[in-house]
């Protein structure tokens, strides 16, 4: 059985790119096999491992919050996604079938999606600026920069309530969810930033305005990637636009479907003071599948990360009293890309769940 407790098993999250890198090489239909590693291999994989549910006691917790080999390993994925990106946007061009270049785009956009944005992710949620300024780079490799703040001071404070655009409500199916959480997602960090503007005085059309930047530098990026390719082959590549944007629109929809499993249908209760009750273990899905865990940096454990937003990924808990998922993330995504499959599997288990909070309360 795989031990969560280890830092090599994070290196696993490099098979995902690996397998991009090599379905190019060897050609055709092979470009799709980071599509099948994912939602096919890895959930096959993941039941076959099972869970760990191991708690650790406080000295482990902290001496492994210590060990500076779980950064390392987040800091190189920044710098490693970037060279990734750069080879992609070298090779893309030489594809000339509509299908087998699909391909190619899907297994890009899986990695800088099921990778990126959950390394993202986790270092955005630190407070050192150096970690936080990789969170930024990450996110404006997948043009969805205005995550840092939406997820840190938006979702994380309205979780649960009507007010998160990123809390799938019963019955609501993905794609309906999906319109939802990135137009509603991408107003509400508009707002949330004018606010900080307007505390400190700053005019809102401003170079100070996060989200002014966020709009400017993916294009930036993208436009830097191109003119470095016209460099090397003295061919100015347009078609490398729609690859970026295409690339992107993957990432950040494989964002959207995580964000859909990991709350769907829990909410929080409204006090009678108009406020809504804090958040607890009942407010998020939790999911112990190790295998899953390791390549996802263990974001399944999302139980714990709600509670303890600041702790470092090697250090987050299975909470036994959460609700529990029937698979980790690749399995359930595929599971929400089909709704009535998704009601069919997760609502009795959420009306189970529901049944005994009640009966303990």
């Amino acid at each position: 059985m795989l031990k969560r407790f280890s830092a090599l098993g994070y290196l696993l999250a490099y098979i995902i790119p690996a397998s991009t890198i090599l379905g190019f090489y060897l050609g055709g239909w092979w470009n799709y096999l980071t599509l099948g590693l994912i939602f096919l291999v890895i959930p096959v994989l993941d039941h076959s491992i099972g869970v760990d549910e191991r708690i650790l006691d406080e000295s482990s917790e902290r001496r492994l919050a210590n060990q500076r080999i779980y950064s390392l390993i987040l800091y190189s994925w920044a710098f490693f996604q970037l060279a990734f990106l750069g080879w992609s946007f070298y090779v893309f061009p030489t594809f000339t079938g509509f299908f087998h270049g699909l391909g190619f785009v899907l297994g890009v956009g899986l990695t800088t999606g099921a990778i990126g944005i959950t390394v993202a992710h986790e270092l955005g949620h630190k407070k050192s600026s150096f970690e936080q300024n990789l969170s930024k780079l990450l996110l404006m490799t997948v043009m969805y920069m205005h995550f840092f703040i939406e997820h840190n001071k938006g979702h994380h404070v309205t979780v649960g309530t009507p007010e998160d655009p990123a809390t799938a409500e019963r019955n609501e199916g993905f794609y309906h969810f999906w319109v939802k959480s990135v137009f509603k997602g991408y107003a509400h960090a508009w707002k949330i930033e004018n606010q900080r503007l307007k505390r400190k005085g700053i005019p809102i059309l401003s170079i100070s305005n996060q989200m002014i930047q966020f709009a400017v530098l993916p294009w930036l990026f993208c436009f830097g990637m191109m003119g470095i390719i016209y460099l090397l082959t003295g061919a100015w590549v347009w078609l490398l636009v729609g690859f970026f944007a295409a690339q992107a629109f993957l990432a950040f929809t494989l964002l959207e479907s995580v964000n859909y499993v990991e709350h769907y249908g829990l909410k929080r209760e409204k006090l009678q003071n108009g406020r809504y009750e804090p958040v607890s273990e009942i407010h998020s899905w939790n999911s112990s599948y190790v295998l899953s865990n390791y390549f996802l940096f263990q974001l399944q454990l999302h139980t714990d990360h709600h509670l303890y937003a600041i702790k470092r990924y090697q250090t987050l808990q299975h909470i036994d009293n959460a609700p529990q998922l029937p698979s980790g993330y690749p399995g359930m995504i595929i599971t929400a890309l089909v709704p009535p499959l998704w009601k069919r599997i997760v609502n009795p288990r959420l009306d189970d769940y529901e049944k005994a909070i009640r009966a303990h309360s």
